[in-house]
């Protein structure tokens, strides 16, 4: 008996690479295909890596000083010599009132008239900073660049004119994994899970649902192929897309972002090898249950893009979240790819970090491939 006709249930090394030739050739003639893969990241990763920021940087704001003089020159000064603000003066708080009240101005910073006279008294002199509070997050950013400020600047001010203030402090500031504190060091790695999820389970889910529209899976299914060569024909193929998916993220995100990878490389796409493998079987999962491609892509937008949006720590902080959708967020793969992501790129190998991450998704991808194995059938009803 030829090698090529093995058992139903083994694997022929000649059909199996027949199969995989058949995908990469219907990968090459299907630019959708390249486009999600290789264009899409790019364009997210520029959309995201240049236009999205958390960072509070040039926020308008109003200076209000009812007295003016040394101290308070020198106050307001700190304020225009840093990038987080861009500061307007204005003559008095009713102007500044319609100022914030137009949306041109996010904060007032008021000093009255006995600013410079309570500075040497054992209470201090107060200074008043109003803020806008639609943007919370905004609002606390402004409202922590202030109080900073306002310490920093008691601690010099002391400094030089040799003077002991009561309300002195002297602040030494020390971030550990992003001593920029740019929120791209944190969206950049982030983003790389919501792309993986999108090349292999979407791309996934789509391909496979369109070979059920077109009938060539049942023609497949009338070939001597087995069932395990069919799975792992199409997931290989669309692994190496999503390896050459993961290789342009992470070029951009060194080299074009300057995201520090101080984890180590080959680490770092073995768990995203584990990943792929996950997303993948999502995408046969997805695919074998609903052979349409718009109900396919409907579900794999809900049931995998979504979650890995809002529910994987990659925006929103999950330990924010309420305790029930912190809760389920641990069904989330991409939940784990994420702190992978983020710990590799800033903090380095953290051995305590990676173990329970790639375990979990070591789990997942098992218990898909074994779901999609269970459920895929060579029969044609």
């Amino acid at each position: 008996m030829n090698a090529a006709h093995l058992n139903e249930g083994g694997i022929s090394a000649m059909r199996l690479r027949g199969l995989m030739r058949k995908e990469f050739l219907q990968i090459l003639r299907d630019p959708s295909s390249i486009a999600i893969a290789f264009v899409l990241p790019v364009i997210l990763l520029l959309l995201f890596g240049y236009g999205v920021s958390l960072d509070a940087k040039h926020v308008p704001i109003a200076l209000v000083v009812d007295e003016p003089g040394a101290a308070t020159a020198s106050f307001t000064g700190s304020f225009r010599h840093l990038p987080y603000f861009d500061p307007l003066t204005l003559p008095d708080m009713r102007s500044a009132e319609i100022a914030m009240r137009e949306g041109r101005v996010e904060a007032i910073v008021h000093l009255r008239t006995d600013f410079g006279r309570k500075l040497y008294q054992p209470g201090g002199t107060p200074v008043q900073i109003i803020v806008n509070g639609v943007n919370a997050n905004t609002g606390r950013l402004i409202l922590g660049y202030g109080s900073g400020i306002w310490i920093n600047w008691l601690h010099q001010y002391a400094q030089i004119n040799h003077i002991h203030l009561p309300a002195s402090v002297q602040v030494e500031q020390r971030v550990w994994f992003n001593s920029e504190l740019r929120s791209r060091n944190y969206l950049v790695p982030g983003l790389i899970a919501v792309i993986m999820t999108l090349i292999g389970a979407l791309l996934t889910a789509l391909v496979v649902a369109r070979e059920w529209e077109r009938g060539t899976m049942e023609a497949l299914m009338a070939t001597p192929v087995t069932m395990n060569e069919i799975i792992i024909g199409k997931m290989a193929p669309y692994f190496v897309l999503g390896s050459g998916g993961m290789l342009i993220s992470v070029g951009m995100a060194v080299w074009l972002f300057d995201v520090p990878l101080r984890g180590s490389i080959w680490l770092l796409f073995g768990v995203a090898a584990l990943f792929l493998l996950v997303a993948l079987g999502m995408g046969l999962l997805i695919s074998t249950l609903a052979r349409n491609q718009f109900v396919a892509s409907q579900i794999a937008l809900i049931v995998t893009f979504l979650p890995a949006f809002l529910l994987s720590g990659f925006i929103f902080e999950i330990s924010s979240m309420p305790q029930v959708v912190q809760i389920i967020t641990h069904i989330i793969p991409a939940r784990y790819f994420v702190a992978l992501l983020q710990t590799l790129f800033m903090a380095g190998d953290i051995w305590s970090v990676i173990w329970p991450n790639a375990l979990a998704l070591a789990v997942m991808a098992l218990i898909f491939l074994v779901l999609v194995r269970r459920i895929s059938r060579k029969r044609l009803d």
